[in-house]
């Protein structure tokens, strides 16, 4: 199913899912092969982070505070914060700041729901618009973790 034709429940839930197949995506004990100048899973994570906070997060906020927030085109680059963390801990990073997101949206009526803002380049959203964006966002990751990751042979 697209996400233009998910209902607001279903495109909920798909959100919700992304910290637990993010996780399966980005697994420790995994050898990666990124190619040169991309991203191997913690900067992924990192990224992601960074999105959440600075990207959907953000405008929800001003959808909140503002009657037609204008927004341009942003792509993080990977949270810098706490440069010491591991994956694991990147990972329960992304899944708090997720479930912060979604309960935001989640305690949304009709009226916040269908507030707007305008996207420098791809026009007016609403909130199922700025979250069908992220959902997006999040699989065009997910894709790339699953192209660079190499399995290792297990031992029986």
């Amino acid at each position: 199913m697209s996400s233009e034709a998910m209902s607001r429940g279903t495109l909920i839930a798909a959100l919700a899912e992304v910290p637990r197949r993010l996780g399966e995506a980005a697994r420790p004990g995994t050898t990666w092969a990124a190619p040169p100048g991309e991203w191997g899973p913690n900067e992924v994570v990192r990224h992601l982070i960074a999105v959440e906070t600075d990207v959907h997060q953000a405008r929800l906020a001003d959808l909140a505070a503002d009657p037609g927030p204008h927004w341009d085109w942003v792509e993080p680059a990977p949270w810098s914060g706490e440069p010491g963390l591991g994956l694991e801990d990147l990972l329960t990073r992304f899944e708090a700041l997720r479930a912060a997101t979604l309960t935001i949206v989640t305690v949304l009526d009709e009226t916040g729901w269908a507030r707007t803002g305008t996207h420098a380049r791809l026009g007016v959203w609403d909130v199922a618009a700025l979250l069908r964006n992220a959902l997006e966002h999040d699989e065009q990751h997910l894709a790339g973790l699953a192209i660079g990751r190499r399995d290792e042979p297990r031992s029986e």
